[in-house]
């Protein structure tokens, strides 16, 4: 996997550690960003030395033994522990991936553990995903017709064509794409990014969708889309092992031969 480490801030402050109990053998240290914006002070690193013995294999298992037997202050999205909800994204040891899935085992040295980066951040771990959000249902990501929907049955569709939107269908909104591609750190605010993008394929490659006209429009623009410039953070970095960049390269494709 890439490596995308986050800008140097010298604001991060050295924060607080926190030791294992005496005795203790089989430890991992965990150097892990904290913010509280209601503190009014800069972003800091706290370290927690994590007795191994009694914790599972992952990452995002660490995180749950720190915050339930460490430190309670600390905080963090996660639900499925299953790499299905996307909600444990973050940057470990450098890399945008989820907790859940980010055995501690393949980490060499202190895991480094930071919120998505260039992101702002709500606390701790927690970025702000609003955007991210908006800019996903700005491509109007269900199912768009005209005609009307058969009496007697569901709109069936091929086994061809169906495979065609297995792999975009996949994505599960996790942001590690998009927080992982350089033009969309300087241009989040007009470039929809990998993940945006890649639902947008997923319903333009839909045989049942009949809004393909209208939705190329809506991504046909020199930022929205054409911001993308191949440089294939996203495909490297997706936990689901998805590849946004051929997406966006067919998509470009498709305005391509509108054009025509």
């Amino acid at each position: 996997m890439a490596e995308f480490r986050l800008p140097p801030n010298s604001r991060i402050r050295k924060g607080k550690h926190f030791a294992a109990r005496a005795g203790a053998t089989n430890t991992r240290r965990f150097a892990v960003y904290r913010y509280d914006p209601d503190s009014g002070e800069n972003p800091r690193l706290d370290t927690y030395d994590v007795e191994l013995d009694s914790c599972g294999p992952m990452v995002l298992d660490a995180l749950i033994k720190i915050k339930n037997e460490i430190d309670p202050t600390l905080t963090f999205r996660r639900s499925c522990r299953e790499g299905i909800c996307g909600s444990c994204a973050m940057n470990i040891d450098g890399g945008n991936s989820l907790a859940c899935t980010w055995a501690i085992a393949d980490v060499k040295g202190d895991v480094k553990i930071y919120p998505l980066p260039h992101m702002a951040v709500v606390k701790d771990l927690v970025p702000d995903l609003s955007n991210f959000y908006a800019q996903y249902a700005s491509i109007k990501p269900w199912l768009q017709t005209q005609s009307p929907p058969p009496p007697d049955r569901e709109r069936l569709q091929s086994k061809e064509d169906q495979e065609k939107i297995n792999e975009p269908a996949a994505c599960i909104l996790c942001a590690c794409c998009s927080t992982a591609c350089p033009s969309y750190w300087w241009n989040s605010d007009r470039f929809l990014g990998p993940a945006a993008l890649l639902a947008a394929y997923r319903w333009l490659v839909d045989s049942r969708d009949e809004a393909t006209g209208d939705r190329l429009d809506i991504v046909d623009d020199s930022f929205k889309l054409y911001r993308c410039h191949t440089i294939m953070n996203c495909t490297q970095t997706c936990p689901k092992g998805l590849n946004p960049a051929q997406a966006i390269a067919e998509t470009k494709k498709m305005l391509a031969t509108r054009r025509q």
